[in-house]
């Protein structure tokens, strides 16, 4: 048990709902021990921080949580130094390099916990438990299970389909490592040249054969799907939650309605990995070949006009009653950087949701689908907090400027 602090805003987001008067929250050790309102008269031997100041508008919620990150990656275009290519063939200590620096990134925006999902050579689990250096809390999945020549095959977790004692050979290095969640390529990917975006990587029964023996272990499993083919898969194996949910297929994107019954039904959760910093965007002219010829077959002529499509799109899975959490993709390109998932939630309200709801995917139901106790504002929870520069209730953006941020009690040096 350490000494009792407390910190203390106007303004306060609980990780479900604005709290009228505001919030002192009062922590003991890593865990948040009481939650008052901002008028709240401390004994004198607890010391408050006001990290607002004179900012009557500060806003203090829980520390976000990113649900999809890839550390050993900087962002930079495919082929750069910092790709997810490059950690395929770097050595162990430059990894390393790029996943503090990747974390010390997340954790100056506010990001307290991060869910890395694909990395190489297990290298991202050695950084779990770096919360007293001020680093995020870190559950990890380790390399992705793909097939050969598929989507992220350079990682490492490539397995033969149709032969499933590879399958289980996969799950049981997993299992042998210690992974927090069991990652898979159910669908192509724009950063792999020569995968299959339109289509799915596995046939049910080895996908669900693999799912099986992950339940068996206590792991959960989150599938890549960005083809509507794909989903269909993972959704039928029995997988635990859709990363990206794209939904591609030929001449467009969106979800079939049964699709999205079907998710709901089955309970599973679906991150859709919006935002972006567009501004880091190649030109057209510098794309890959293999990436123009996706996005014509797409019929996708106007970027922005598309990721408004797909924010939009994104409330037909609240209307569904289908669990949402908010993961960037960072690291996986360059309009995606570490630090911004701001963005993925920005991209929520933008698209139509309520600011509370978006801001849940974030903190609360982030926190809940990674299996972490942080998330909310509530005493036996991890003192995971941010204060940030705004009144987030009238404007989201306010995420991308923070005050102050703890992880586990302990105050992030920015």
């Amino acid at each position: 048990m350490g000494r009792r602090w407390a910190v203390r805003a106007d303004r306060a987001f609980d990780g479900e709902r604005f709290l009228p008067g505001g919030a002192t929250v009062v922590v003991e050790g890593e865990r948040i021990v009481g939650v008052e309102s901002a008028a709240y008269v401390l004994p004198p031997e607890v010391p408050v921080t006001q990290p607002a100041g004179e900012l009557p508008a500060g806003t203090l919620l829980p520390g976000l949580v990113d649900c999809h990150v890839h550390l050993v990656a900087s962002g930079a275009f495919p082929g750069t130094p910092g790709s997810l290519e490059w950690a395929g063939g770097a050595t162990p200590t430059a990894v390393d390099e790029v996943v503090t620096a990747s974390l010390a990134t997340q954790v100056a925006a506010g990001v307290t916990t991060v869910r890395d999902l694909g990395d190489v050579d297990y290298r991202v689990l050695a950084h779990r438990g770096r919360e007293a250096e001020g680093l995020p809390r870190v559950v990890a999945a380790g390399p992705p299970v793909t097939i050969p020549l598929g989507h992220c095959h350079f990682l490492g977790g490539e397995v033969d389909p149709d032969d499933w004692t590879t399958l289980d050979r996969a799950v049981s290095a997993r299992v042998e490592r210690g992974v927090d969640v069991v990652k898979v390529m159910a669908s192509g990917g724009f950063l792999t040249p020569g995968s299959d975006q339109l289509g799915a990587q596995f046939e049910v029964v080895a996908l669900r054969h693999l799912v099986g023996g992950a339940h068996a272990a206590g792991l959960r499993v989150l599938a890549h799907t960005h083809s509507v083919a794909g989903a269909e898969v993972a959704v039928a194996a029995g997988v635990d939650g859709l990363e990206h949910f794209t939904c591609l297929a030929e001449g467009g994107a969106g979800a079939p309605p049964g699709l999205l019954d079907r998710v709901a039904a089955a309970g599973v959760t679906v991150d859709p990995t919006l935002g972006q910093d567009t501004s880091r965007f190649p030109p057209v002219s510098a794309m890959p070949p293999h990436l123009l010829e996706m996005l014509e077959r797409l019929g996708i002529t106007d970027r922005d006009a598309h990721f408004a499509r797909v924010a939009r799109n994104s409330v037909r899975l609240r209307e569904h009653g289908i669990r949402v959490v908010s993961g960037l993709d960072a690291g996986a390109m360059p309009a995606k950087p570490h630090g911004h998932l701001w963005r993925a939630v920005a991209a929520l309200v933008e698209g139509g949701w309520p600011v509370p709801d978006a801001l849940a995917t974030a903190t609360s139901g982030a926190a809940g689908d990674c299996g972490v106790a942080a998330g909310r504002l509530a005493p036996g929870r991890l003192a995971d907090l941010l204060v940030v520069d705004g009144d987030l209730a009238a404007d989201v953006t306010a995420l991308a400027r923070p005050l102050a941020v703890w992880v586990g009690g302990v105050a992030v040096e920015r």
